[in-house]
């Protein structure tokens, strides 16, 4: 069983040493404290790289959004058939295995046996079966959301309720299958809402530890514990934030954005579109030398100043080859902390956090994988070494990992076995 906490901190692993649940697992099994996530450490991008092994530009997943200029909330990805690799599950059923994931981010039509992707759009309202019947798999829709729909209308609040009754009744009404995948927002919606090291963040983070012991409870009553791998892991870490920089306001100082009088985007030479704590800049044509050379001198002239709060600057061609990551980008900038980005044109030069849209949150991630605080990896099971600790691992290294742990191989991957954690 695969337990994804979303936004779990390298820092949590010794609160969770003390907790009735996630105690036991992290005492008797393998502790990785530091996990890279990839670029950008966004949670779609990141939860996709879980179950290929995979750097985004391999995968075809560079962002949680479909981004384009002067939109500011696109549709997200969601959809199986946009990613371009392999998916642990994928491999598992061609060895003959079942498949279960519950509320697991682009899993929309993929070929798992017990499917119930996470499908409904930001800022969701209304009846969720359409989505479902469209994505999911049909004797669960027909099952179980008749049970627990009226749970979704507000997502903030009760998505994880409905990951956690369905994936209990699966356990039950189908027997454990051989590869179950289980993923709860809350923490991170705690951390955007409150920051990284919040009270809100460490009730919730021991409301996950109930949720992970009634999970384990339904193993031992409908499962086989006995031969039972148990992952627990995180997609990527938080930061904490102070303000958000609108660089699309440089933009149109420098003549190379307009807005309309309502401050809608009216046309554009170079555009920002934010991704938390990295910002992608986006060309209307990027095969203008005169523009492309206009824009990088900018981009270069803030990050040399130590007054701005741009760090980095990336090319297309550097994001590939030193990021692993690929888009519909033509350069990409990096805050100096404790800065996000803002995704509205009109928004003024810097604003305030405030809860609400996750890139401009009071703590929030999206930026280079070794900013403040990654995440974590804890295994436990019986071909997992017991009581052992390492350092540092990728979230590449996870699905090969967890394939050799299942008896398979996932040839083709950028990360490794984790052999340290393997008896």
């Amino acid at each position: 069983m695969l337990l994804c906490i979303d936004a779990l901190c390298d820092t949590d692993i010794d609160r969770m040493r003390d907790m009735p649940h996630f105690g036991p697992i992290i005492t008797g099994g393998a502790v990785i404290k530091q996990v890279a996530p990839v670029y950008p450490s966004l949670t779609y991008p990141c939860h996709v790289s879980i179950l290929t092994g995979m750097y985004p530009a391999a995968h075809g997943i560079p962002h949680n959004e479909m981004v384009s200029p002067g939109v500011s909330h696109p549709p997200w990805y969601t959809r199986r058939s946009l990613v371009k690799a392999k998916y642990l599950t994928d491999i598992a059923k061609e060895y003959g295995l079942t498949t279960c994931s519950i509320n697991w981010p682009i899993t929309a039509g993929a070929d798992i046996d017990l499917n119930l992707p996470m499908i409904l759009p930001f800022n969701y309202a209304g009846d969720p079966l359409p989505y479902y019947k469209k994505h999911a798999t049909a004797s669960l829709v027909d099952r179980y959301l008749w049970k627990y729909a009226w749970l979704l209308p507000n997502l903030r609040v009760s998505l994880d309720l409905f990951t956690m009754m369905t994936a209990l009744d699966i356990l039950r009404d189908e027997g454990q299958p051989d590869v179950m995948l289980v993923k709860l927002c809350d923490l991170d919606s705690a951390r955007h809402d409150q920051g990284v090291d919040s009270d809100a963040a460490h009730h919730t983070l021991a409301w996950h530890d109930k949720q992970f012991g009634v999970l384990l409870e339904s193993i031992r009553r409908y499962g086989d514990m006995d031969r039972t791998h148990i992952v627990i892991l995180g997609d990527h870490g938080q930061t904490d934030v102070e303000r958000v920089f609108n660089f699309n306001r440089v933009l149109q100082d420098e003549g190379l954005q307009k807005l309309d009088a309502g401050g809608q985007l009216a046309d554009y030479d170079a555009y920002a579109s934010s991704a938390g704590l990295s910002c992608w800049i986006q060309l209307k044509d990027p095969g203008n030398p005169t523009t492309c050379r206009k824009v990088y001198d900018l981009l270069l002239r803030h990050a040399s100043d130590p007054d701005s709060v741009i760090d980095d600057v990336f090319t297309r061609t550097q994001a590939a080859e030193q990021l692993g990551l690929t888009g519909p980008f033509d350069f990409i900038i990096e805050s100096r902390q404790p800065v996000s980005f803002s995704h509205i044109p009109s928004d003024d030069l810097f604003v305030k956090t405030k809860p609400g849209d996750y890139k401009t949150a009071m703590a929030t991630h999206g930026g280079l994988p070794w900013r403040s605080h990654q995440t974590a990896f804890i295994a436990y099971g019986p071909h997992v070494q017991s009581g052992v600790t390492i350092e540092c691992a990728r979230l590449i290294d996870e699905a090969p990992t967890m394939a050799y742990l299942l008896g398979f191989d996932m040839p083709g991957t950028d990360g490794r076995i984790i052999g340290e954690i393997i008896r």
